[in-house]
């Protein structure tokens, strides 16, 4: 979890997502449509994806999607569609200096 942690430390969004996963597709769509870059990682497209996606497993249910906002872990699809119908989930951009200027 170390790795993983150094990976998101200096980033405001970060999802780790496999390119076959819906889920993680729609996870990445909604953050699209904020006009969110997110820094994504492919775990089944990395050379030691397997080794972090064991780690998030014990974290998150079903390891990916995996979403850290400003470095923290959030969660998985449930956590962050209801955080979307809550209307907390673009605060929480907003903090994170992931979401700004004109998208805000």
């Amino acid at each position: 979890m170390d790795r993983v942690k150094r990976m998101v430390s200096d980033r405001p969004l970060v999802v780790f997502s496999k390119s076959s996963c819906i889920l993680s597709h729609s996870i990445k769509s909604l953050f699209n449509d904020f006009g969110v870059n997110p820094t994504v990682y492919e775990l089944d497209e990395m050379a030691r994806g397997r080794e972090i996606e064991q780690a998030l497993a014990g974290v998150v249910c079903g390891s990916v999607p995996a979403v850290f906002i400003g470095g923290e872990l959030v969660g998985g699809t449930n956590e962050i569609m209801s955080l979307q119908l809550k209307s907390a989930l673009k605060p929480m951009l907003i903090r994170a200096g992931a979401l700004w200027g004109k998208n805000v």
